[in-house]
C-alpha cells in the first residue's frame, strides 16, 4: 500500500507538471505569435526610449534636505525646480523665476515666478512653495543639514502672491542668482506634501513613487545600490525632455561601470581612469571627452572632530592635533607622482581649495607658504617635535604611542586604490605606518561624519558659485552636541575663515571677491586638514550610436569641452534616428531571453505531450 500511494503521488506530480508545462507552453505560443496578454504591454515597453548614465555615487536618498552625495544630487535636480539654473557659460539664467529685481541697497531679491506651474500630482506650484521651503531651511536645524549655510545671511522670504517672491537678507549678498540652481543649489519643494514630514524629517528618503515634483523628470522608481529610473515630464514648460526615461545606474567598481559602457548596458559615463579611458577610446561608436575639473580629490586628517559647542567626538588619533605632524605628511606626499603615474598626466598638482575649471577663483601658495614633496623636510619637522624613529622604523611620540594611523579609502573608487600604495609607502619612508582601511561609499562617510577616522579620502566639486564648497568648512556646519544637522568636511573651524566667509558673499565687485576667497584658500591650505592631492580632468564617455546631443556647448581650442551638468544632459539629450538606445537594447535582449525561453519550454511540451500519446498507445496495445 505504501509503494502504490508513493507510486500515485508520484504521477499525480507529473500531470501537474505536464499541465503547467501545457500552460506554459501555450502561453509561450502565444507570445510567439504576438498574441499574448503582455505582449503589448512588451513592445510598448521596447519602443520606450531610455537613456541610461551611471550614478557618480551611491544612493541612500533622495531628501534634499539631507544629501550631499553626486548621485543622489544628480536625481534630486532633476525631479525638483530651482529659482535660476546654468547655462553653458555657467551663468544664472531663468527655470522657476521668469526674472528678478534687486533693490538699490542690494538687501531685497524680487523673484517673479512662472505662472500656471502645476506639480505632478496637479496641485498648483506657487511662490508660497519656494518662500515655504527656504523658511524651512532657516529655521529647522534638520533641514538645514545640507544646505543651511546657503541661507545664514537671510532675514526674511515671504510671497505676496502666487507669482512673486520677496527674499531680505540681513547683508548684501552677491550670489543671490546662484544659491537655488539644479543639482548644486537649493530645490524647491511643494509644501503640501513635505509639511507632514517635517516632524519625521531626519528619517524620511523620498521614496514614496512617482516623487511629487517638478522638472524634466519624474523620479519614478529606485533600488537599493542598483539604479534610480526618473520619466519623463511630458508637459515641462521649458520644453519635453526627448528621452522618455532616464535610468542612473549605480556599480560597486569603475571597472564594472566601464565596461557596461563598452557592452551597450550604458549610454554615457564619467569619471572615468586613465587606463579605461585610453582602453575606451579605441572602440567604434564611442565618443571620450574631456573636461577641465570641477573638484579635487585631498586626504583629508582628522586634527580633532568636535562639535559646535567644541565637545570632542570620534575616535580620532589625538596626535593628528599636532600641526607639525600634519604639515610632515603634507611634505612627504609625491603629488606630481600621482598626477603622472595615477593620472597619466590628466590633470594638475593640488594645492588650492578650488579647482582650476573655475580659474577666477584658482589659487596657489608662495613658495615661502608651499608644502610640496620634500621628505628630508618632513623628517626634520618630526625629529624636532620630539617624535623619535623607532626600532621598527615607526616613530613614536612623547607619551610612546606610535605613529601610527588609519587611512579610510573607497572601496567602489579604483582611483583611491591607486593612490593608497604610493601614500603608504612615503609615509614609511619618513616613519609614519598607514593601515589601509577600504569601505563602501557609504561606510566610509558615515565614520566621517561621526569622526571616527584618522585620515580619509575624499574628493568634492563645487558649481561656478563656490560658496557652498567653502561654506562646509566654516564653524557653522559642524554638528550639534547630539552629532547630528552636521555637514562638515574635515571639521575645520577658524574664526578669520568665518570672517572672511561672511565678506565674500557681500562682494559684488568681482575681484574683490576673488581676492577675499584666496585669503580663505591660505587658511585652509595652512591648516592641512584637506591636503589637496589633485584637480583630476573630467574623463567621460558616450555612446554616439544611442544618444546625441548629450554635450553642451563647443569644445574649446585646448580640447576641453565646457563643464557638463546632468540636469542640462539629461533634459536635451536625444536619441538618434532610428538607433536603439542602451535601455530598448536591455529591453528587446530581455524580450528575446524570454522567447527563446517559452521556445524552449513548448518544445519540451511537445515532446511531453507526444510521449504521454506513445505510452497511451502501447498500453492500448498491451490490453
Amino acid at each position: 500500500m505504501t509503494t502504490t500511494r508513493r507510486d500515485l503521488t508520484r504521477r499525480h506530480g507529473r500531470r501537474r507538471s505536464v499541465a503547467a508545462l501545457v500552460v506554459a507552453g501555450l502561453a509561450a505560443a502565444a507570445l510567439l505569435t504576438g498574441q499574448a496578454a503582455g505582449g503589448s504591454a512588451q513592445a510598448a515597453s521596447s519602443d520606450t526610449t531610455t537613456l541610461t548614465v551611471n550614478a557618480d555615487t551611491q544612493m541612500t536618498t533622495f531628501n534634499p534636505f539631507l544629501s550631499y552625495y553626486d548621485g543622489e544630487l544628480n536625481v534630486i535636480g532633476t525631479i525638483y525646480p530651482s529659482l535660476t539654473m546654468l547655462n553653458d557659460q555657467g551663468e544664472p539664467v531663468p527655470y522657476l523665476a521668469d526674472s528678478w529685481t534687486t533693490s538699490p541697497d542690494k538687501l531685497t531679491w524680487t523673484f517673479k515666478i512662472h505662472p500656471g506651474l502645476k506639480w505632478s500630482d496637479g496641485q498648483p506650484l506657487t511662490a508660497a512653495d519656494a518662500a515655504w521651503t527656504f523658511n524651512l531651511i532657516m529655521h529647522n536645524a534638520t533641514a538645514a543639514t545640507s544646505n543651511g549655510s546657503l541661507v545664514a545671511n537671510f532675514k526674511s522670504v515671504t510671497a505676496p502672491d502666487a507669482t512673486t517672491l520677496v527674499i531680505k537678507t540681513k547683508q548684501p549678498q552677491a550670489n543671490m542668482l546662484y544659491l537655488s540652481v539644479p543639482i548644486s543649489g537649493i530645490p524647491i519643494v511643494p509644501e503640501h506634501v513635505w509639511k507632514s514630514h517635517v516632524s519625521g524629517l531626519k528619517n524620511y528618503r523620498n521614496m514614496d513613487f512617482p516623487v511629487v515634483g517638478y522638472g524634466p523628470f519624474v523620479l519614478t522608481g529606485f533600488k537599493t545600490n542598483q539604479y534610480a529610473e526618473m520619466t519623463a515630464n511630458k508637459s515641462f514648460f521649458l520644453g519635453a525632455p526627448h528621452f522618455d526615461k532616464v535610468v542612473t545606474n549605480y556599480y560597486s567598481n569603475s571597472d564594472a561601470a566601464a565596461a557596461a559602457l563598452t557592452s551597450g548596458e550604458l549610454d554615457q559615463i564619467d569619471g572615468l581612469t586613465p587606463a579605461q579611458y585610453n582602453a575606451i577610446s579605441k572602440k567604434s561608436g564611442i565618443q571620450t571627452y574631456q573636461t577641465q575639473s570641477n573638484g579635487w580629490s585631498a586626504i583629508e586628517i582628522n586634527s580633532g572632530a568636535k562639535t559646535r559647542s567644541g565637545k570632542p567626538l570620534g575616535t580620532g588619533n589625538p596626535i593628528l592635533k599636532d600641526i607639525r605632524v600634519r604639515q610632515a605628511i603634507a611634505l612627504g606626499i609625491n603629488r606630481q607622482e600621482l598626477v603622472t603615474k595615477v593620472l597619466d598626466g590628466n590633470g594638475v598638482v593640488g594645492a588650492g581649495y578650488l579647482p582650476p575649471g573655475y580659474p577666477q577663483f584658482f589659487w596657489k601658495p608662495s613658495a615661502s607658504e608651499s608644502l610640496d614633496y620634500n621628505p628630508a623636510r618632513a623628517k626634520q619637522m618630526l625629529d624636532a617635535a620630539g617624535y623619535k624613529m623607532g626600532p621598527n622604523g615607526v616613530r613614536v611620540a612623547p607619551d610612546g604611542k606610535p605613529l601610527e594611523f588609519r587611512l579610510g579609502i573607497h572601496s567602489d573608487d579604483a582611483t583611491d586604490a591607486a593612490i593608497a600604495p604610493y601614500v603608504k609607502e612615503w609615509m614609511s619612508a619618513i616613519g609614519i605606518k598607514l593601515d589601509v582601511n577600504s569601505m563602501s561609499f557609504d561606510q566610509l562617510n558615515n565614520n566621517l561624519a561621526k569622526g571616527d577616522w584618522d585620515m580619509l579620502m575624499d574628493g568634492w566639486s563645487t558649481g561656478p558659485d563656490p560658496t557652498y564648497l567653502l561654506s562646509i568648512q566654516t564653524c557653522g556646519t559642524l554638528p550639534d552636541d547630539n552629532g547630528q544637522n552636521g555637514n562638515t568636511d574635515a571639521f575645520f573651524c577658524n574664526k578669520s575663515y568665518d570672517r572672511l566667509y561672511s565678506q565674500q558673499q557681500t562682494q559684488f565687485n568681482a575681484g574683490q571677491r576673488a581676492a577675499t576667497i584666496a585669503k580663505m584658500q591660505k587658511i585652509l591650505y595652512a591648516g592641512n586638514g584637506d591636503l589637496i592631492l589633485f584637480y583630476k580632468n573630467g574623463l567621460d564617455a558616450l555612446r554616439t550610436d544611442s544618444v546625441t546631443d548629450y554635450l553642451q556647448g563647443a569644445k574649446a581650442a585646448n580640447g576641453f569641452y565646457p563643464l557638463q551638468h546632468g540636469f542640462t544632459s539629461w533634459w536635451k539629450a536625444e536619441p538618434p534616428a532610428g538607433a536603439a538606445t542602451a535601455g530598448q537594447k536591455a529591453s528587446q535582449q530581455s524580450s528575446n531571453a524570454f522567447k527563446w525561453i517559452g521556445l524552449a519550454v513548448l518544445v519540451v511540451v511537445l515532446i511531453g505531450v507526444a510521449v504521454m500519446f506513445l505510452r497511451r498507445r502501447t498500453a492500448a496495445e498491451r490490453e
